[in-house]
């Protein structure tokens, strides 16, 4: 067992302020919540806008309560206020980091400011994808006996870079080449996020241990209070949930559902719910949902609070999933875990966590994914509704499986 554990939580501090957390972010969160439990000393590293922030035990503590609502954040200082002028929620959190910090650097400083507060034989973990700096790897490596964990959730920048920003694709090279220099084990979440990233890794040559680790699922409580007030629940409607961006091919969709329009199924037009943040999109699809009609067939209705998205699960119809990319994509496996139908292009992710529970329709055949919302709109519409005829729940993959290998090994 190590001494102690430095867990990176930059990833979910950037998002305070910014909405209902995504994937990765739940990750992160979830490594919180286990490792705080540990018998070993949990400290916390967060890369802020003026340079490192490290939290011991008790900081972190008080962090986690920030996180999850136990506790209020506290207001932002001059320094807060100065930097994020545009993000009051971040000035407020680099604010209360300030305020828990027991140490601060510059990142010329971070070695020093790592020696000086932790114990050698220090575990880090990186899981959140954020701050996989050479400046963090190096000034862990020079705490005697420090191990590297880092988690690899996907390689979809380097797969498919026209999924990518602009220049996102070489930056994520360099910090996966990055880890695969240092790291003394790597986490995945699949078999498949295995095979891309161990690939990637041989072209540059260390391929560093990995151990695969599926990432578990939680069920939440259906609380149809956080709905959308006058939000129309009466079957039979569908859900497509994710971030707003091009991979997630939310176009498909609209284009299915304008041909279903124009050709109505035989027991009339389901409604289609999108739930999801906006992330970085086409303007051209951006456009076309804000010109959704708001008594339309199709809603979008943003970020939900996870409560929400479990009232609308409960009654749904099916989860359409058309994504062109996935490392992991929780959404079909929380669907399957509910007996929820679900319509996905044929992913190779989804075959390895989900076999055959899934409508496998690809995105280049419309006459499938028309024939499977056919199919499902009138298996929904008995007097049952759509609870009724939900299939047999494929078991959700728990985090108490999912530690059991990580905290024996980091």
């Amino acid at each position: 067992m190590p001494a102690a554990r430095l867990l990176d939580l930059t990833r979910l501090v950037s998002r305070v302020g910014r909405g209902p957390l995504t994937g990765i972010d739940r990750v992160e969160r979830a490594y919180l919540d286990a490792l705080i439990l540990q018998p070993e000393p949990l400290f916390a590293l967060i890369r802020t806008t003026l340079g490192y922030v490290l939290l011991a035990p008790p900081g972190v503590a008080a962090l986690r309560a920030r996180l999850t609502g136990a506790a209020a954040w506290g207001s932002a200082d001059l320094i807060g206020r100065l930097s994020q002028r545009r993000n009051p929620m971040r000035a407020r959190a680099e604010a209360d980091l300030r305020r828990l910090a027991q140490g601060r650097a510059r990142p010329s400083g971070l070695s020093r400011l790592l020696a000086r507060h932790l114990p050698a034989g220090t575990a880090y973990l990186n899981v959140g994808h954020s701050d996989l700096a050479r400046v963090v790897f190096d000034a862990v490596r020079q705490l005697p006996g420090a191990r590297i964990t880092v988690m690899i959730h996907d390689t979809i920048p380097l797969d498919h870079p026209d999924f990518a920003v602009a220049g996102m694709p070489a930056a994520f090279a360099a910090r996966l080449e990055r880890v695969g220099a240092v790291a003394d084990l790597v986490l995945y979440n699949s078999g498949y996020s295995r095979r891309m990233a161990e690939a990637a890794f041989g072209r540059w040559g260390r391929v560093p241990p990995g151990l695969v680790a599926p990432l578990g699922v939680e069920p939440v409580a259906p609380d149809p209070a956080l709905l959308p007030p006058g939000l129309d629940l009466a079957p039979p409607y569908f859900l497509a949930l994710g971030t707003i961006e091009p991979r997630k091919n939310l176009g498909f969709l609209l284009d299915l559902w304008e041909d279903l329009g124009r050709d109505p199924p035989p027991t009339g037009l389901p409604r289609l719910l999108i739930v999801g943040q906006r992330g970085w999109a086409d303007p051209a699809l951006l456009a076309r949902l804000d010109a959704l009609p708001p008594g339309g067939p199709v809603r979008d209705l943003g970020g939900l609070p996870d409560g929400a998205v479990a009232a609308l699960m409960a009654e749904a119809a099916g989860l359409l999933f058309p994504s062109l990319a996935e490392g992991y994509g929780l959404p079909p496996i929380e669907a399957a875990a509910l007996g929820l139908p679900v319509v996905c292009n044929p992913l190779e992710i989804y075959q390895e966590t989900l076999g055959n529970y899934p409508v496998y329709a690809p995105v280049r055949d419309r006459y499938l994914w028309r024939k499977a919302v056919t199919d499902l709109t009138a298996r929904a519409g008995g007097s049952s509704g759509a609870t009724g005829q939900r299939q047999a729940a494929v078991p959700a993959p728990s985090w108490e499986r999912h530690f059991k290998p990580v905290l024996r090994l980091t």
